[in-house]
């Protein structure tokens, strides 16, 4: 739980890439990436991300907080 408090928007980004996902272009400092499910995920790119964002971010993907840690270790 510890390792998803310190999670910038860009390692999330690589993450979801990771996971299949497309990037797509957003609206300011926040980017677009389109999972294998059909569902659009945005992230701001600035800044570490808060956990309730993040969270909701990898339920969205249809990851669990594990695999999401994998693929950020990878």
């Amino acid at each position: 739980m510890g390792l998803l408090r310190s999670v910038s928007g860009k390692e999330a980004i690589k993450a979801f890439i990771k996971a299949g996902g497309i990037l797509r272009r957003g609206k300011g400092d926040h980017m677009n990436v389109k999972m294998p499910n059909g569902q659009l995920i945005t992230i701001p790119i600035s800044g570490d991300l808060k956990i309730g964002l993040l969270k909701s971010a990898i339920r969205k993907a249809g990851l669990d907080d594990e695999e999401f840690i994998m693929l950020l270790e990878e």
